[in-house]
């Protein structure tokens, strides 16, 4: 491996232990993509006593369910599995049908809220940081995205260690230590997300792209990642600590 990514990924590795000694207790907030197991493989290769949290909504990939088994395996932990309030999904389901995503962004919004939104707040009850795969590469709204920031919406710390990652970085990674990854990456997959919300994308198009693709927004976001005012981020937008 050439020694520029060497040193990039020397870098990484000491934010995650610069946040597991200054900031503990700690979540790494896991979608299973390939980014996320990057980080899984940092913080459990080196026991940095980082949670890792997988927001498991009910419609996800069962490709992507399957790496919880195989994170046990390779690693030896279980990670923490946070899902949605059953009385909310239940009513929302009932009130606007499972699809009702594709009707308007605001039942798609709403979706998201209830699947990803509020279980992710607990996930980060009684934390002081929080650890994600964000990179600046994946789309515009995320341009500017900073290695740490601070989140107001939950008030606490966030750190996005690879954001100064490509893809190809990431892919070098896995690969160079056999990490498993989701198989629909294999399958013309560059981002995944739920099942009803996430497609393959052309060779053409930007990695995010397959994600909510028939929303012309371009803040096609899940509410999970907000600017430092509390609102959807925008492009090159964020709030350096």
């Amino acid at each position: 491996m050439k020694q520029a990514f060497l040193t990039k990924v020397a870098g990484t590795q000491a934010v995650i232990e610069r946040v597991a000694e200054k900031f503990s207790p700690a979540v790494c907030l896991s979608s299973l993509g390939a980014e996320d197991m990057v980080l899984t493989d940092i913080i459990l290769a080196r026991k940095l006593g980082i949670d890792i949290v997988v927001l498991d909504t009910g419609r996800l990939h069962a490709d992507t369910l399957a790496l919880v088994d195989t994170i046990r395996s390779r690693y030896g932990y279980d990670v923490r599995i946070e899902r949605p309030d059953p009385l909310a999904l239940q009513e929302y389901v009932a009130l606007h049908g499972a699809d009702a995503l594709y009707r308007t962004q605001e039942l798609r919004r709403r979706c998201c809220e209830i699947r990803k939104v509020q279980p992710l707040a607990r996930a980060l009850a009684g934390k002081r940081a929080w650890i994600t795969g964000m990179r600046r590469e994946q789309t515009t709204t995320r341009g500017e995205v900073a290695v740490e920031e601070f989140d107001a919406a939950h008030g606490l710390a966030k750190f996005n260690p690879l954001a100064d990652w490509t893809e190809v970085d990431v892919w070098g990674y896995l690969r160079s230590r056999s990490v498993p990854y989701n198989r629909l990456y294999d399958q013309g997959y560059r981002s995944i997300g739920c099942a009803p919300c996430t497609r393959p994308v052309l060779p053409t198009e930007d990695s995010r792209a397959g994600r909510w693709w028939w929303e012309s927004d371009e803040r096609r976001e899940c509410g999970l990642h907000l600017a430092h005012d509390g609102t959807p981020r925008r492009a090159k937008e964020t709030t350096a600590l």
